[in-house]
């Protein structure tokens, strides 16, 4: 079987979400990757799909409600259960191993990743890459300072506003710190990427609380910005040795 990139939506809520599947070559089972962009999803890693799919790893790249053209109105809520639906889907896909499935996220998308593996403990392993922690920002002194950053990310974004995002994640602070989620995850290999020159998710807030909480963690600190723009290889390199690691 030759390797090809289908179209793959993903039903969650009762509507279809775009999605783009890259099968590896060969009959299967496959292990699978579901990879979660960010907000508001200007990087979606396809470059990481690609390396995954040479190495075997069939890997999903979707859009969440509301974002760039899918139907529904975008929510941090309605990321999380639009990630606990791929992940459904992708279980119950000919060719693909349910066992054999991980989460890898980048920035809100690393929120979401470390939040569906917590609240799902037959997913093996799960990845977060210079992640955004919506609950550490929600609990955290001066919330409404992010009022304004995430209006100006809503081009590709239907149905909210600034504010209500932050009122919400000011509401599921308490419920969303992802050092809280480090119990849940104890017994899972978790890979946590920082990036020490990132403006979006500065690291001394993001990563390094989440490196104190999940000591059993695999953790690494790039010298770069939040997209890991010039280490790219580097990122795949060692996103992909953790996959094939523990997959």
């Amino acid at each position: 079987m030759l390797a090809s990139t289908p179209a793959f939506p993903i039903r969650s809520a009762g509507l279809d979400l775009p999605g783009v599947l890259h099968l590896p070559t060969g009959p299967g089972p496959h292990p699978a990757v579901l990879l979660l962009h960010g907000f508001p999803g200007y990087e979606r890693n396809f470059d990481l799909a690609q390396v995954f799919r040479r190495a075997g790893f069939a890997t999903l790249v979707f859009h969440y409600r509301g974002s760039w053209g899918a139907a529904g109105s975008w929510s941090w809520s309605n990321v999380l259960e639009d990630a606990r639906a791929a992940v459904a889907i992708l279980r119950a896909t000919p060719g693909l191993d349910p066992a054999r499935l991980a989460v890898v996220g980048h920035s809100l998308g690393g929120f979401a990743a470390l939040h569906t593996a917590a609240a799902d403990p037959t997913i093996p392993v799960v990845a977060s890459i210079t992640c955004f922690d919506l609950g550490a920002a929600g609990t955290g002194p001066g919330a409404e300072a992010y009022i304004e950053p995430f209006e100006a990310e809503l081009l590709p974004l239907q149905g909210t506003s600034g504010k209500a995002l932050v009122d919400e994640m000011v509401a599921h602070g308490p419920e969303w710190r992802l050092a809280d989620l480090a119990l849940r995850l104890a017994d899972r290999p978790v890979l946590l990427i920082g990036a020490g020159r990132d403006p979006v998710s500065p690291y001394e807030q993001h990563h390094l609380p989440l490196v104190d909480a999940y000591p059993a963690a695999e953790h690494h600190l790039f010298p770069t910005d939040h997209a890991l723009s010039d280490h790219r290889e580097d990122l795949a390199e060692t996103v992909l040795t953790f996959l094939q690691r523990h997959l």
